[in-house]
């Protein structure tokens, strides 16, 4: 859909009568209820806390979404791992590390945003109505992951102070060991920090070694920051994750080997095990004025991210520069935030048969307005739009133009003091995507089709219920993302992709803990037919995913809870997914003389069951033979603060 020049206008003019609107003065504003996590639960925008991370000693992606069902991890090891949202894959999602965009995988066969979770301090998921200040390219929604820096860390007062950990896990015999330093003295701070993770193959619940699934990932940080007394505070941030291990490789075109390490093994093609690749290293450099005065409360930031595979014989590199400028706008009502971004991003495939200078470029600049405002005690409304223009160069010199408008509206209504009715719905431009990049040129000048912009429709609506420490919830929700390119082939074809479905939670929270249970149906089609299980950069088939978590404190020294997964057969496959039961259970226990260490007992997949994730990659497939999650593993973990 292209943009009108009055439709540009209409959008530039509103931002500025918005804006100009606020020069007026200031307010001291409540949380604006449309905004609260009860309300952005039911409209489908999770939010997983540091609490909850630590509750859950993540050591993989699967194990930050443990107890959710509406999104879902591969397994494996790390450069495996891919996160999705109602079965649609995170490459068709915004995805920011503290509002730094990153950009897809550069091999099909390896997890798009290499993530250790030692450090992640919070993570926002939107699952459809992503609303404009989400940034672009948001079809189905976004993933906003945060980390942690030195004021999250250091105690009142302190100047100085750091974290250790030390854990051991029986199976694979994983060790991992990480050490954080911060500090901070007249404004300034840093935080220094580095973790990993090494191991052997683990076994399933068979008893069976799953070859190609060793530990071996490490990551650094750092992070510096400057705030001066009137509240301006500059921070750069540096991060590099590596994933190093021998994966398991078969033969592909021109008799090289490639790694797939989201499979156990090819079906006639012999394995041979070798070191496989995946480095994400990211920078940013933000500026926010914390303690703004009249109508100005910006946020400046530059990011650039890079993320390299060397899978074998597939080898490229994606890139993303990117930049944001938004300010928050003070009404009597509400808040509004616009700004402008862009980003220039490529994707590079450099291995042996790649030829040329085989590389995609895609620019794009956009700008955006999101009002978020209390109309009286009963109606809360978020609201907002976005124009984004692109163009795209193809590794044949060739350049496409396009443009496009997104729209979002969300309300909360509350009925009764106890209930209410949320309602959203969004019509996103998702605009071009960069081809794969291990495969462009590969054995030889690819001849482009036509690549077409996507765009989605999105609609979701629930009611929440909340009674004293009872909290339910029950929404309907429909994502359908048109003119998806298939990014593997120089082809350009379409399909359009759809999920829909149900979620459903209920959570009760006492004085020294809390149950929560969640459901979600997902009905995930491609052209109109149930999704294959390798249907890459598109989704994958969900069905019925129940997740349950608990935590309680037995005592002040003493804390236990565990999360659990249970995925129902899914029979609308062409080959019916088995369903499995997974439980997690967790101690922690702090000494009373010395409130500094933390001794954890983690037993995971206590029943020692024999399964595959439902986010897997090619199960039911005949010619693949599954990746098994790991059996029971008994894992003690020792954790000090100094």
């Amino acid at each position: 859909m292209g943009l009108s020049t009055r439709t540009w206008l209409l959008t530039s003019a509103a931002i500025l009568t918005c804006g100009t609107a606020t020069a007026q003065d200031t307010f001291a504003l409540d949380e604006i209820r449309v905004e609260s996590e009860a309300a952005q639960e039911v409209l489908g925008n999770t939010a997983v806390t540091e609490e909850e991370i630590e509750q859950r000693n993540a050591q993989r992606m699967s194990d930050v979404f443990a107890g959710q069902s509406e999104i879902t991890a591969s397994g494996g090891a790390n450069i495996a791992q891919k996160v999705f949202v109602h079965g649609i894959e995170e490459s068709l999602l915004s995805v920011t590390i503290d509002g730094a965009r990153q950009n897809k995988s550069a091999f099909h066969h390896t997890g798009n945003v290499l993530i250790d979770p030692f450090l992640l301090k919070r993570v926002e998921v939107s699952s459809g109505l992503a609303p404009a200040d989400a940034g672009p390219g948001a079809v189905a929604g976004s993933i906003a992951y945060e980390t942690k820096d030195a004021r999250d860390l250091l105690d009142i007062g302190d100047t100085f102070g750091g974290n250790a950990t030390l854990s051991y896990g029986d199976n694979g015999e994983t060790l991992r060991t990480g050490l954080t330093i911060y500090g901070a003295q007249g404004g300034f701070e840093y935080l220094l920090s580095g973790v990993k993770t090494e191991g052997e193959d683990y076994e399933d619940g068979d008893g069976t070694v799953v070859p190609g699934t060793a530990a071996d990932t490490t990551s650094y940080s750092a992070k510096l920051a400057y705030t001066t007394d009137s509240g301006h505070r500059l921070e750069f941030s540096a991060e590099q994750t590596r994933d190093t291990g021998v994966r398991s490789m078969q033969a592909g075109p021109g008799g090289l080997y490639y790694a797939r390490p989201d499979f156990a093994a090819v079906v006639g093609r012999t394995s041979v095990y070798r070191e496989a690749l995946s480095e994400r290293n990211s920078y940013s450099l933000t500026w926010t004025d914390e303690t703004p005065d009249g109508i100005w409360a910006p946020r400046v930031q530059l990011a650039y991210n890079e993320q390299l595979v060397e899978a074998g014989g597939a080898i490229g590199t994606n890139t993303s520069l990117s930049g944001t400028f938004a300010n928050e706008f003070n009404l009597a009502n509400g808040v509004l935030t616009a700004g402008a971004d862009f980003f220039h991003d490529t994707a590079e495939g450099h291995g042996t048969l790649n030829v040329g200078n085989a590389t995609e470029t895609l620019n794009n600049f956009g700008v955006f307005a999101q009002m978020r405002q209390d109309l009286g005690s009963r109606l809360s409304l978020s609201y907002g739009a976005r124009a984004d223009f692109q163009t795209f160069e193809l590794a044949d010199g060739t350049e496409y133009d396009d443009s496009g408008v997104s729209v979002s509206a969300a309300a909360d209504i509350a009925l009764t003091d106890q209930l209410s009715l949320n309602i959203g719905a969004a019509s996103t431009w998702g605009g071009y995507e960069l081809s794969e990049a291990s495969l462009i040129n590969l054995s030889g000048a690819w001849s482009y089709g036509t690549p077409v912009a996507s765009r989605a429709t999105n609609a979701r609506v629930g009611l929440r219920f909340e009674n004293g420490p009872w909290t339910a919830n029950g929404a309907l929700f429909w994502t359908e993302v048109q003119d998806v390119n298939d990014v593997l082939t120089a082809g350009r074809t379409t399909a359009d992709l759809t999920t829909r479905g149900v979620d459903a939670s209920l959570r009760y929270d006492g004085g020294r803990g809390y149950v929560e249970a969640n459901y979600t149906y997902a009905d995930v089609e491609l052209d109109g037919a149930t999704i294959g299980t390798t249907a890459y950069y598109y989704g994958r088939p969900v069905g019925h995913i129940i997740g349950l978590s608990a935590g309680f404190e037995a005592t002040p020294q003493l804390t236990l809870g565990g999360t659990a997964e249970i995925a129902l057969e899914n029979n609308d496959t062409a080959t019916p997914l088995p369903g499995y039961e997974v439980l997690n259970l967790h101690a922690s226990y702090t000494p009373r003389a010395y409130d500094a260490l933390e001794l954890r007992l983690d037993v995971r997949n206590v029943f020692d069951e024999t399964y595959a994730s439902r986010a897997a990659d090619g199960l039911g497939l005949a010619n693949v033979v599954q990746l098994n999650e790991p059996g029971r593993t008994i894992a003690l973990t020792v954790n000090t603060r100094f």
